[in-house]
């Protein structure tokens, strides 16, 4: 689901933590040489692990390899390869990511290595492209996007603030790809089938405005209004098709509320476009919003340009 966008951005200085997991084996032997395990941890000082530049050196731990703490250290391995495989209850399914991420370094990265030790360096997108969460729809696959061609962002309920919070991540974002990486175009994605707007559609306006699932989707309310102004005769489904739409225009009309967005517009530094991808007849239908048309006041319409269906 694409919603619409809130009309101002701040900027915002992010830091992101680094969470390091663990892991615990809760079905071992607990032997009475515990201690000679502890005694066995010496600390080695002359020893360094180098991070970066910038990272103090700390001094490494070495765990001395005794017959105890390897047989533990074998029965804590075997435990979480059983919790692993009961928990997947089928399929290795990291194996299959694993192959997956060889075969790209296979035949991507190792062929296009010029290409990447410059990605390494720099990104230059030509596209930010603001997207559903919906695991069906990824805009890398069906729109073929290559590594460092697009910034892309997913609208996800429990990760990204609702639009309405000026300090989203969203906001954060759109500022980062137009002011900083100077996209050229934004591409919004809407699809069929959203179980978002289908949620709008159903919600009564006096619903539970503390539900996240409820403060996430009534950004999407103008969307709703227009689509039950202009379709009362269509039958539910068909509105939520409409509704679908609707959202996507209604986040581009929105995107020009940001000034650093509407005057490189205005400029012809960027251009505003809509993508409906329908995923049960995989097609594609894209538009581009027309910065010299009326914007709509209440009811009214946008204007769109350079219409196509692909597919």
């Amino acid at each position: 689901m694409v919603f619409p966008i809130r009309s101002k951005a701040r900027r915002i200085l992010s830091t992101m933590a680094a969470v390091r997991p663990s892991s615990t084996c809760s079905n071992y032997r607990r032997k009475s040489s515990a201690s000679n395990l502890t005694n066995s941890a010496e600390v080695e000082q002359g020893t360094h692990v180098e991070l970066l530049p910038s990272v103090k050196r700390q001094p490494v731990r070495r765990l001395e390899a005794s017959s105890d703490s390897m047989e533990l250290a074998h029965e804590c391995s075997n435990c979480e390869g059983e919790n692993v495989s009961k928990a997947n209850n089928g399929p290795d399914l990291f194996g299959e990511m694993k192959e997956r991420f060889l075969s790209f370094k296979k035949h991507k990265f190792l062929k296009e290595s010029e290409h990447f030790q410059t990605l390494a360096q720099a990104q230059a997108p030509k596209f930010m492209v603001i997207a559903c969460a919906d695991s069906r729809v990824c805009p890398s696959n069906i729109l073929g996007f290559q590594p460092g061609e697009a910034f892309m962002i997913r609208n996800v309920a429990n990760l990204v603030p609702p639009f309405e919070n000026e300090a989203s991540e969203t906001n954060a974002a759109l500022e980062f790809a137009v002011n900083t990486l100077e996209v050229k175009n934004i591409l919004v994605i809407g699809h069929s089938s959203c179980a978002g707007i289908e949620t709008l559609m159903r919600m009564q306006d006096d619903g539970d405005s503390s539900s996240l699932t409820h403060s996430w989707v009534i950004n999407a309310k103008v969307a709703k209004l227009r689509t039950k102004a202009v379709a009362p005769h269509l039958s539910f489904d068909q509105q939520c098709r409409h509704c679908e739409k609707e959202s996507i225009n209604s986040s581009l009309l929105n995107l020009r509320t940001y000034p650093w967005i509407e005057d490189r517009a205005k400029k012809e530094m960027l251009s505003l476009h809509g993508g409906y991808y329908d995923f049960l007849r995989c097609t594609f239908e894209k538009w581009t919003l027309d910065m010299n048309g009326i914007r709509p006041v209440g009811g009214g319409r946008y204007l769109d340009k350079d219409r196509e269906l692909w597919g």
